[in-house]
């Protein structure tokens, strides 16, 4: 298949430390590759890529050391993929909603993987708006605050699962990995760590709009020989990080997409200790891969537990749910359903006698250049948010 990737530019692919969603669509550019796709991957000039590569801006946004108006960059990158769309059998946005009212003029199939927070306000008016949009979501909970998107399928996040990441025997350190902000809860994995007398490392980058939260709460609890702040770590740095803890401890307070570091800690076969919050419940199994509790006091006992957990198994479930080639087959499986139903459509066209197929919506050109959706009884349920495939 001909297919593009579309990136957001805040970080290069892969990042050089955090960065969740570059890190996804950089495994899933690079597997494509690897099996035989004709990929295209827009994204920062830094980026490294096996994939043709289309960049508008020479490096990553965060890290520029020019100030760069992330606005105007990202619409100079959507108005190079709707200039080259034509090429492609499929785009799949990464990026957010600013394509929406564009894309109503390209023939194009898309499909954009949402892999942020549904519960904001105006989200709901806008996927109805914009109801033959083709959305993925990363997890089933995460769909839960919209169910009147036009979901066509969940596809869980991909992680590397090289048997030289795993470590058969627990460290005698506790990990904290990922943002330091109020929603990933740094303040009760320090708590949990003082509790059990465990030390804890925090790998963790702060954001500018973190910053005040982390001076003010986080750091005055860092003084404590047991807390060791290391900061952003790198893919080798952090691989290193949770293959040699003890146990992940993740006591999210927000409804979490997904959680890649908890694939990620499993990958190392390091069990997760985490608060039963959006997706936790999915991507873990309580008693098998860790622990998933509701408080401070269920996460205290679960670290007095955590030998029962085999690594081993930690490993299996990652690799058997998580793996890139996994993540890849289950997006090649959405962009064969698109595109056939791209095909179909235009032959419904073509010969307007004929009926559609069940669940085809026709999104094209009218005469005068506006866009037109037209679609059969059988297609409606789409158009109510429900999935397609």
């Amino acid at each position: 298949m001909r297919i593009a990737q579309v990136a957001p530019l805040t970080e290069s692919l892969p990042p050089h430390g955090y960065g969740g969603i570059e890190r996804v669509v950089h495994n899933l550019t690079e597997e494509l590759v690897r099996q035989g796709h004709d990929v295209t991957l827009f994204a920062s000039g830094d980026s490294l890529t096996s994939a043709d590569h289309v960049a508008v801006v020479d490096e990553s946004l965060r890290l520029s050391t020019s100030m760069r108006d992330h606005v105007i960059c990202h619409t100079l990158q959507l108005a190079e993929v709707v200039r080259l769309a034509p090429k492609f059998d499929i785009v799949h946005f990464h990026t957010d909603f600013g394509y929406f009212p564009v894309w109503r003029n390209v023939r194009t199939p898309q499909v954009l993987t949402l892999h942020g927070r549904l519960d904001l306000p105006d989200l709901s008016e806008l996927f109805i708006e914009f109801n033959e949009i083709s959305v993925v979501s990363i997890s089933d909970s995460q769909r839960r605050p919209l169910p009147e998107a036009n979901w066509v399928g969940t596809v869980y996040n991909g992680v590397p699962t090289d048997p030289l990441h795993f470590r058969a025997e627990a460290g005698d350190y506790l990990a904290f990995l990922g943002r330091i902000s109020p929603e990933k809860n740094p303040e009760a994995a320090i708590e949990i760590a003082k509790r059990v007398g465990i030390p804890l490392k925090i790998a963790a980058k702060v954001d500018r709009v973190d910053e005040e939260f982390f001076e003010v709460r986080v750091k005055p609890l860092l003084d404590d020989p047991l807390i060791e702040f290391i900061g952003e770590v790198n893919d080798a740095e952090k691989y290193k990080l949770l293959g040699g803890a003890k146990a992940l401890l993740f006591p999210i307070d927000w409804e979490e997409p997904f959680g890649l570091v908890m694939a990620e800690s499993m990958a190392c076969g390091t069990p997760v200790v985490a608060f039963e919050r959006g997706s936790v419940s999915e991507v873990m199994r309580d008693g098998v891969t860790g622990f998933v509790v509701r408080t401070v006091d269920e996460a205290v006992g679960a670290i007095d537990r955590i030998d029962e957990i085999d690594r081993a198994a930690c490993r299996k479930h990652c690799k058997d749910n998580f793996s890139i080639p996994r993540m890849a087959e289950r997006y090649l499986d959405v962009y064969a359903k698109l595109t056939e139903t791209r095909r179909a459509s235009q032959i419904y066209r073509r010969w307007p006698s004929v009926d559609p197929p069940a669940g085809v919506i026709d999104a094209g050109m009218s005469e005068n250049g506006s866009a037109t959706v037209n679609h059969s009884p059988s297609s409606s349920a789409a158009l109510q948010g429900r999935p397609l495939l």
